[in-house]
Formats: structure tokens, sequence, C-alpha cells
């Protein structure tokens, strides 16, 4: 019985961790796939279109400090010359994109 228990706990443990890292290879494709051309692999937007667009860097302080919604908020509606996506990505898929920025952050 005990073995039993322990072998759920570790089940349910393990599937919890995975959750953020699944989100996080979802919104790393996603990224790759919609963004890295102007953004840049690594978020510093040191892409040609990167700089002829004047788009800052996701490792700018102002947007470090931004909340979540102000960055999900531009996602979906574009801003300046980029384009909203709100009905071209869920608005899972929009969050995920977001936690995988808050990766490149952090690096």
């Amino acid at each position: 019985m005990n073995r039993r228990i322990r072998t759920w706990g570790l089940t349910l443990l393990a599937a919890s961790l995975a959750v953020p890292l699944l989100a996080q290879s979802k919104g790393e494709q996603i990224f790759k796939e919609r963004c890295a051309m102007c953004h840049g692999q690594d978020g510093t937007a040191s892409t040609p279109m990167g700089k002829m667009m004047h788009i800052p860097s996701f490792k700018a302080a102002a947007l470090v400090k931004a909340p979540e919604s102000q960055l999900i908020a531009a996602t979906e509606n574009g801003k300046g010359r980029m384009p909203a996506y709100k009905g071209k990505l869920s608005a899972q898929q929009i969050k995920d994109v977001v936690a995988y920025i808050r990766t490149l952050q952090k690096k």
C-alpha cells in the first residue's frame, strides 16, 4: 500500500513539474516561428529587422519590469509596427510565448 502511494505521489510530482517545461517548449517554438525574425533568437532584437525598426531588447529594464499583462496585451493587440496576434494565436499560446520571453530575460 505504501509503495502505491509513493509511486502515485512521485508520478503526480513529475507531472506537475513537467507542465511548465512543456509550456516553455511550446512558447519557444512559437517564438522562433513568429517572433525571432524581428526580436532575435535571444530576444535582444539585434536582427537587421530589429535594428531597422528600433525594437527594444526584451532584456531592457523597462521590459524586464513590465507586468505579464502588458506583454500579453502587446502580443494580442500589436504595438507600433508589430502585428496583432489575437485571433492568430490562442490565449494559451500567447501566455506560452510570454513565459518563454521571461526565460530569455533571465539568460
